[in-house]
């Protein structure tokens, strides 16, 4: 059966298209008798509304493009969970993207989004456009009043609604679990040192090391990049002098780094104790349990999806944009020593 339009009741009823659509919608400006027969006509006839048509008709679409980095990451899948969860409460369609950490990608993908189709953004931003520091794409997209929430990785340079981990503190208080637990040379690696996330743990890394009196040692940060064999870093790394904590910054590093820990012989606590980033399934179920730092991914989606739909659905537009900041919770499993 042809899919019925709009046009083709009006041309059964010899009336404006504008008509039928104002009837279809219950308005008052048409006659109580007319929009009876209009409707059941188009109730008749399977007559459903063309969606594209009514947000060109309406300037919404009802649809929130989310843009991440990196799906493979665990805390993305939260975020994307949570961001889901209040977009169907209220009513909303997602438009998801995967930027892969490329800064082309993402500009791309806001050029594709920015042009009318989606009624606002949820973005974490790339780790080569945090490294390239270029956000003209960011302030094209705000010219053109796209409500914009940016998440995990921001940009102080963008003026918009931002949710927010506390990564200084996230790195602080894991450096000092491990001191707590008699670590004494706690090395980080790191396959995320170009974003704002990987450099503030870092940052809290070392703040907690100076507090105890500990030098910094540059050469105890692991710093992966997407070519580099982790395997000959790791070696590096251990021929370099005894570490008995690893911080690593992403749950699948700190697995594979477990894996290569015990395929040397070390034991997980008895030599080096480990500690990730994200407390995802991955955690849970490696042997010895992973000690891991939650960032409560889904809250912050769903803080996100909240903060865009009451920017979009707003009478009128506000300057006063809002950052959010959610703390991390360290989930102590076998992976590392206990507090005395």
């Amino acid at each position: 059966m042809r899919k019925i339009a709009l046009k083709d009741i009006a041309e059964h009823f010899n009336v404006s298209v504008s008509t039928v659509s104002k009837a279809i919608n219950d308005s008052h400006e048409v006659s109580r008798d007319l929009k009876t027969k209009i409707r059941a006509y188009a109730t008749e006839n399977n007559y459903r509304p063309n969606k594209i048509a009514l947000s060109l008709l309406n300037k919404k679409t009802k649809t929130i493009g989310v843009v991440v980095p990196n799906i493979l990451n665990y805390f993305f899948t939260q975020v994307f969970s949570g961001i889901e969860k209040i977009a169907t409460e209220k009513g909303y369609n997602l438009l998801s993207c995967i930027s892969d950490e490329s800064y082309d990608k993402e500009v791309r993908t806001l050029e594709f989004l920015g042009a009318g189709t989606v009624d606002g953004l949820i973005i974490s931003m790339a780790e080569e456009t945090q490294f390239k520091n270029d956000l003209s794409h960011f302030k094209d997209l705000l010219g053109m009043q796209i409500p914009l929430v940016m998440f995990d990785r921001v940009s102080e340079d963008i003026c918009c609604d931002k949710v927010v981990v506390d990564d200084f503190e996230a790195g602080y208080k894991t450096t000092n679990y491990f001191l707590n637990t008699a670590c004494k040379t706690i090395a980080v690696v790191s396959a995320i040192d170009h974003s704002s996330v990987g450099r503030l743990r870092v940052a809290g890394y070392r703040k907690a090391l100076e507090e105890a009196h500990i030098d910094y040692d540059d050469k105890l940060v692991v710093r992966v990049g997407k070519n580099d064999d982790l395997d000959l870093l790791m070696a590096f790394l251990l021929n370099y002098k005894p570490v008995d904590g690893i911080m690593a910054m992403d749950e699948i590093t700190a697995v594979e780094v477990m894996k290569l820990l015990k395929s040397r012989g070390y034991r997980i606590p008895g030599d080096i104790a480990m500690i990730g980033f994200t407390n995802g399934k991955l955690s849970k179920y490696v042997s010895p349990a992973l000690t891991s730092v939650s960032q409560h991914g889904a809250y912050i989606g769903e803080t996100a999806a909240k903060i865009l739909i009451d920017r979009i659905e707003a009478s009128s537009p506000s300057e006063a944009y809002t950052t959010k900041v959610i703390k991390t919770s360290l989930i102590v499993r076998d992976s590392t020593k206990k507090l005395e």
